[in-house]
């Protein structure tokens, strides 16, 4: 992967394009229960790690809370967020419930269906507005 420095942003590239797509997600567990602890928060994050790295995700903040889980991570556009999203919950569930059986009999999946997502970083909107209605004048 290439690193590119503009404008004082960090970009990346792969073999099609160049980028900078860092998303803030959040989600809970299934009825918002605070199941995150005793050492499942400890192995969420080492598991949350391996997927990141195995799809080429740069991990940039992750924050494991009793309720809900806080990431920040930059991800290649053409693999898509939502990928990656189903690939860090699915696997993180899977394991989770192998290693911590009392999750199993506390619910009945890990995590809810839904998650936040937010696009975060790059120039604030009206900059980017009024670069690309200068774009003529130029």
């Amino acid at each position: 992967m290439l690193y590119n420095y503009s404008m004082s942003n960090k970009y990346k590239s792969n073999n099609n394009i160049t980028y900078s797509c860092k998303y803030h997600i959040v989600w809970c567990p299934k009825y918002r229960r605070k199941v995150l602890v005793n050492g499942v928060d400890i192995r969420l994050k080492e598991i949350l790690n391996e997927v990141c790295s195995e799809f080429k995700a740069e991990l940039i903040e992750l924050e494991v809370m009793p309720e809900h889980v806080h990431i920040l991570v930059e991800c290649d556009p053409q693999f898509g967020i939502a990928k990656l999203v189903r690939y860090m919950k699915g696997r993180s569930s899977r394991i989770l419930r192998q290693e911590f059986s009392w999750l199993k009999s506390r619910l009945p999946t890990l995590w809810t269906n839904s998650y936040f997502v937010s696009t975060v970083g790059g120039a604030p909107l009206e900059v980017i507005k009024q670069y690309i209605e200068n774009q003529k004048h130029v």
